[in-house]
């Protein structure tokens, strides 16, 4: 057994002795370094799991003063690459999932203030038990955690009523990359005292601190719920029916998600026993699933909802409508959208883009970047599903059937991502809506993004971590 540095020594003491993993003594860490997609992987100096912020802030101490970088970690469900240390074997990856407290819910404040290490889920339903909402919602939320949601800006299912994860941080607690803490966990709505720090981490993916704490913002629990699946003929359909739905139901629309039929068909053949809401039949060219949550009553809801799918159907919006009678029947709707990621994984390695666009040229844009797709790689599987109500779609290329995804990948995934990102950029989008830029985009964002702006992102991140010990690699 290797002798441990004095920088583990010191580690050790801070943490306790079985709260620091070496590849010498615990054997196999990929739990840690690997990410989810199994794109990233690479060997920790150590992985330390400190158990509340004082202990945060002396291992970044210690590490800063050993002039080692430090790659944070909440859940380790990115896309991006972003939380997984390099191949050096030289970084101190620092798991924040042993901060799990929920500090505080104030029901009057409609705050919760929890720490980085809770699991979405857990929030959630510590909210639900005090008969208020968490509206953060994604995929991943039965693993993901509140610091890694922070720290990405996390988007999800809600962000068309309520707004991404910057939107619901009323407050935040931080390690410096000195190993100091600052704290404003207030929840305040209104405090204009300078510029708003907290606007500088949310968002900056562990390039200029720890979050290990954040005061979230809350809501009444709706009085009725519900939820539906309706198939479009074309996207430009599904268009005209978010902007008859949001005239119609206001701010009651919770969720508008959109899916082609090819998203839908990789899910059919990678878990059959899911039920298939349109029976039989053909499915449609894009199924639109749609929430309303109603503050008055299931009544209510119902006729409104009721109303506007009749009335889609009328017009010829819509072909085909099904209602969820009962919360089992709306998550089962929603599962069917949640497992289109899942079903992409067990077909294969995928090329994966996030991207964001106005809503007035979305149909534009899917319509030329699929033909110019297919006619550069026949056969390509266009898999396009994701949150049309905010103008955030997750438009990926899965390799033709019986090609090897990672193949593809390999070969292809340059030229794919040029021709994606250069018509998002034509049709005045992002490249990155929700993903953040980790590792994957970093390069893109530098050859895309405003060199005022970058030189900006650049001279914050100097002056907070000058000698770019906080996941370095990253972002900019």
């Amino acid at each position: 057994m290797m002798a441990a540095t004095p920088l583990i020594t010191r580690l050790r003491a801070v943490v306790g002795a079985d709260q620091v993993l070496t590849r010498a003594e615990h054997g196999d860490l990929s739990a840690y370094e690997q990410d989810w997609r199994r794109r990233w992987s690479g060997q920790a100096l150590a992985v330390v799991r400190p158990g509340d912020t004082a202990e945060v802030a002396a291992v970044v101490r210690a590490c800063a003063e050993a002039g080692t970088a430090v790659v944070p970690q909440g859940g380790n469900t990115g896309l991006v690459g972003g939380s997984v240390p390099d191949a050096s074997g030289t970084q101190v990856l620092l798991s924040l999932k042993r901060l799990q407290r929920v500090r505080a819910l104030d029901a009057a404040n409609l705050t919760v203030t929890v720490e980085a290490g809770c699991v979405l889920q857990a929030v959630q339903q510590a909210a639900a038990e005090a008969g208020l909402l968490l509206p953060l919602s994604l995929a991943a939320e039965g693993s993901c955690t509140i610091g890694g949601n922070l720290a990405t800006n996390a988007g999800g299912t809600q962000v068309l009523r309520y707004g991404n994860a910057r939107a619901l941080c009323l407050g935040l607690e931080v390690v410096t990359p000195q190993g100091e803490v600052w704290q404003d966990l207030g929840g305040l709505r209104k405090d204009n005292t300078g510029y708003a720090l907290r606007e500088l981490y949310v968002g900056s993916e562990g390039t200029l601190g720890v979050i290990t704490a954040a005061t979230l913002a809350l809501y009444p629990q709706p009085a009725a719920t519900m939820t539906a699946l309706a198939a479009c003929a074309s996207l430009t359909d599904a268009l005209a029916l978010l902007g008859l739905a949001r005239r119609r139901l206001g701010a009651g629309l919770t969720g508008f998600e959109v899916m082609n039929a090819c998203s839908l068909e990789i899910v059919a053949r990678q878990f059959p026993q899911q039920p298939r809401p349109f029976g039989e039949a053909a499915l449609p060219p894009w199924t639109v699933l749609l929430e309303l949550a109603d503050s008055e009553s299931e009544s209510h809801a119902r006729s409104a909802f009721e109303a506007l799918l009749a009335d889609a159907l009328d017009a010829g919006t819509i072909g085909d409508a099904v209602v969820a009678e009962s919360v089992a029947q709306s998550r089962a709707l929603w599962h069917l959208r949640e497992s289109i990621p899942l079903a992409q994984a067990a077909e294969g390695l995928n090329i994966k883009h996030d991207i964001a666009l106005p809503l007035s040229r979305i149909a534009d844009f899917v319509a030329s970047t699929d033909a110019a797709l297919s006619a550069a790689w026949p056969g390509v599987r266009l898999v396009d599903f994701g949150h049309l109500g905010d103008g955030n779609l997750h438009y990926n290329v899965q390799a033709p059937p019986g090609n090897d995804g990672a193949a593809f990948l390999r070969a292809h995934e340059q030229a794919v991502n040029t021709l994606v990102f250069d018509a998002v950029a034509a049709h005045g989008g992002s490249f990155s809506a929700e993903h953040g830029i980790g590792a994957l985009k970093r390069d893109e964002l530098a050859r895309r993004k405003s060199p005022v702006a970058l030189a900006t992102m650049r001279a914050i991140k100097a002056a907070l971590d000058p000698r770019g010990l906080m996941n370095p690699g990253r972002v900019v």
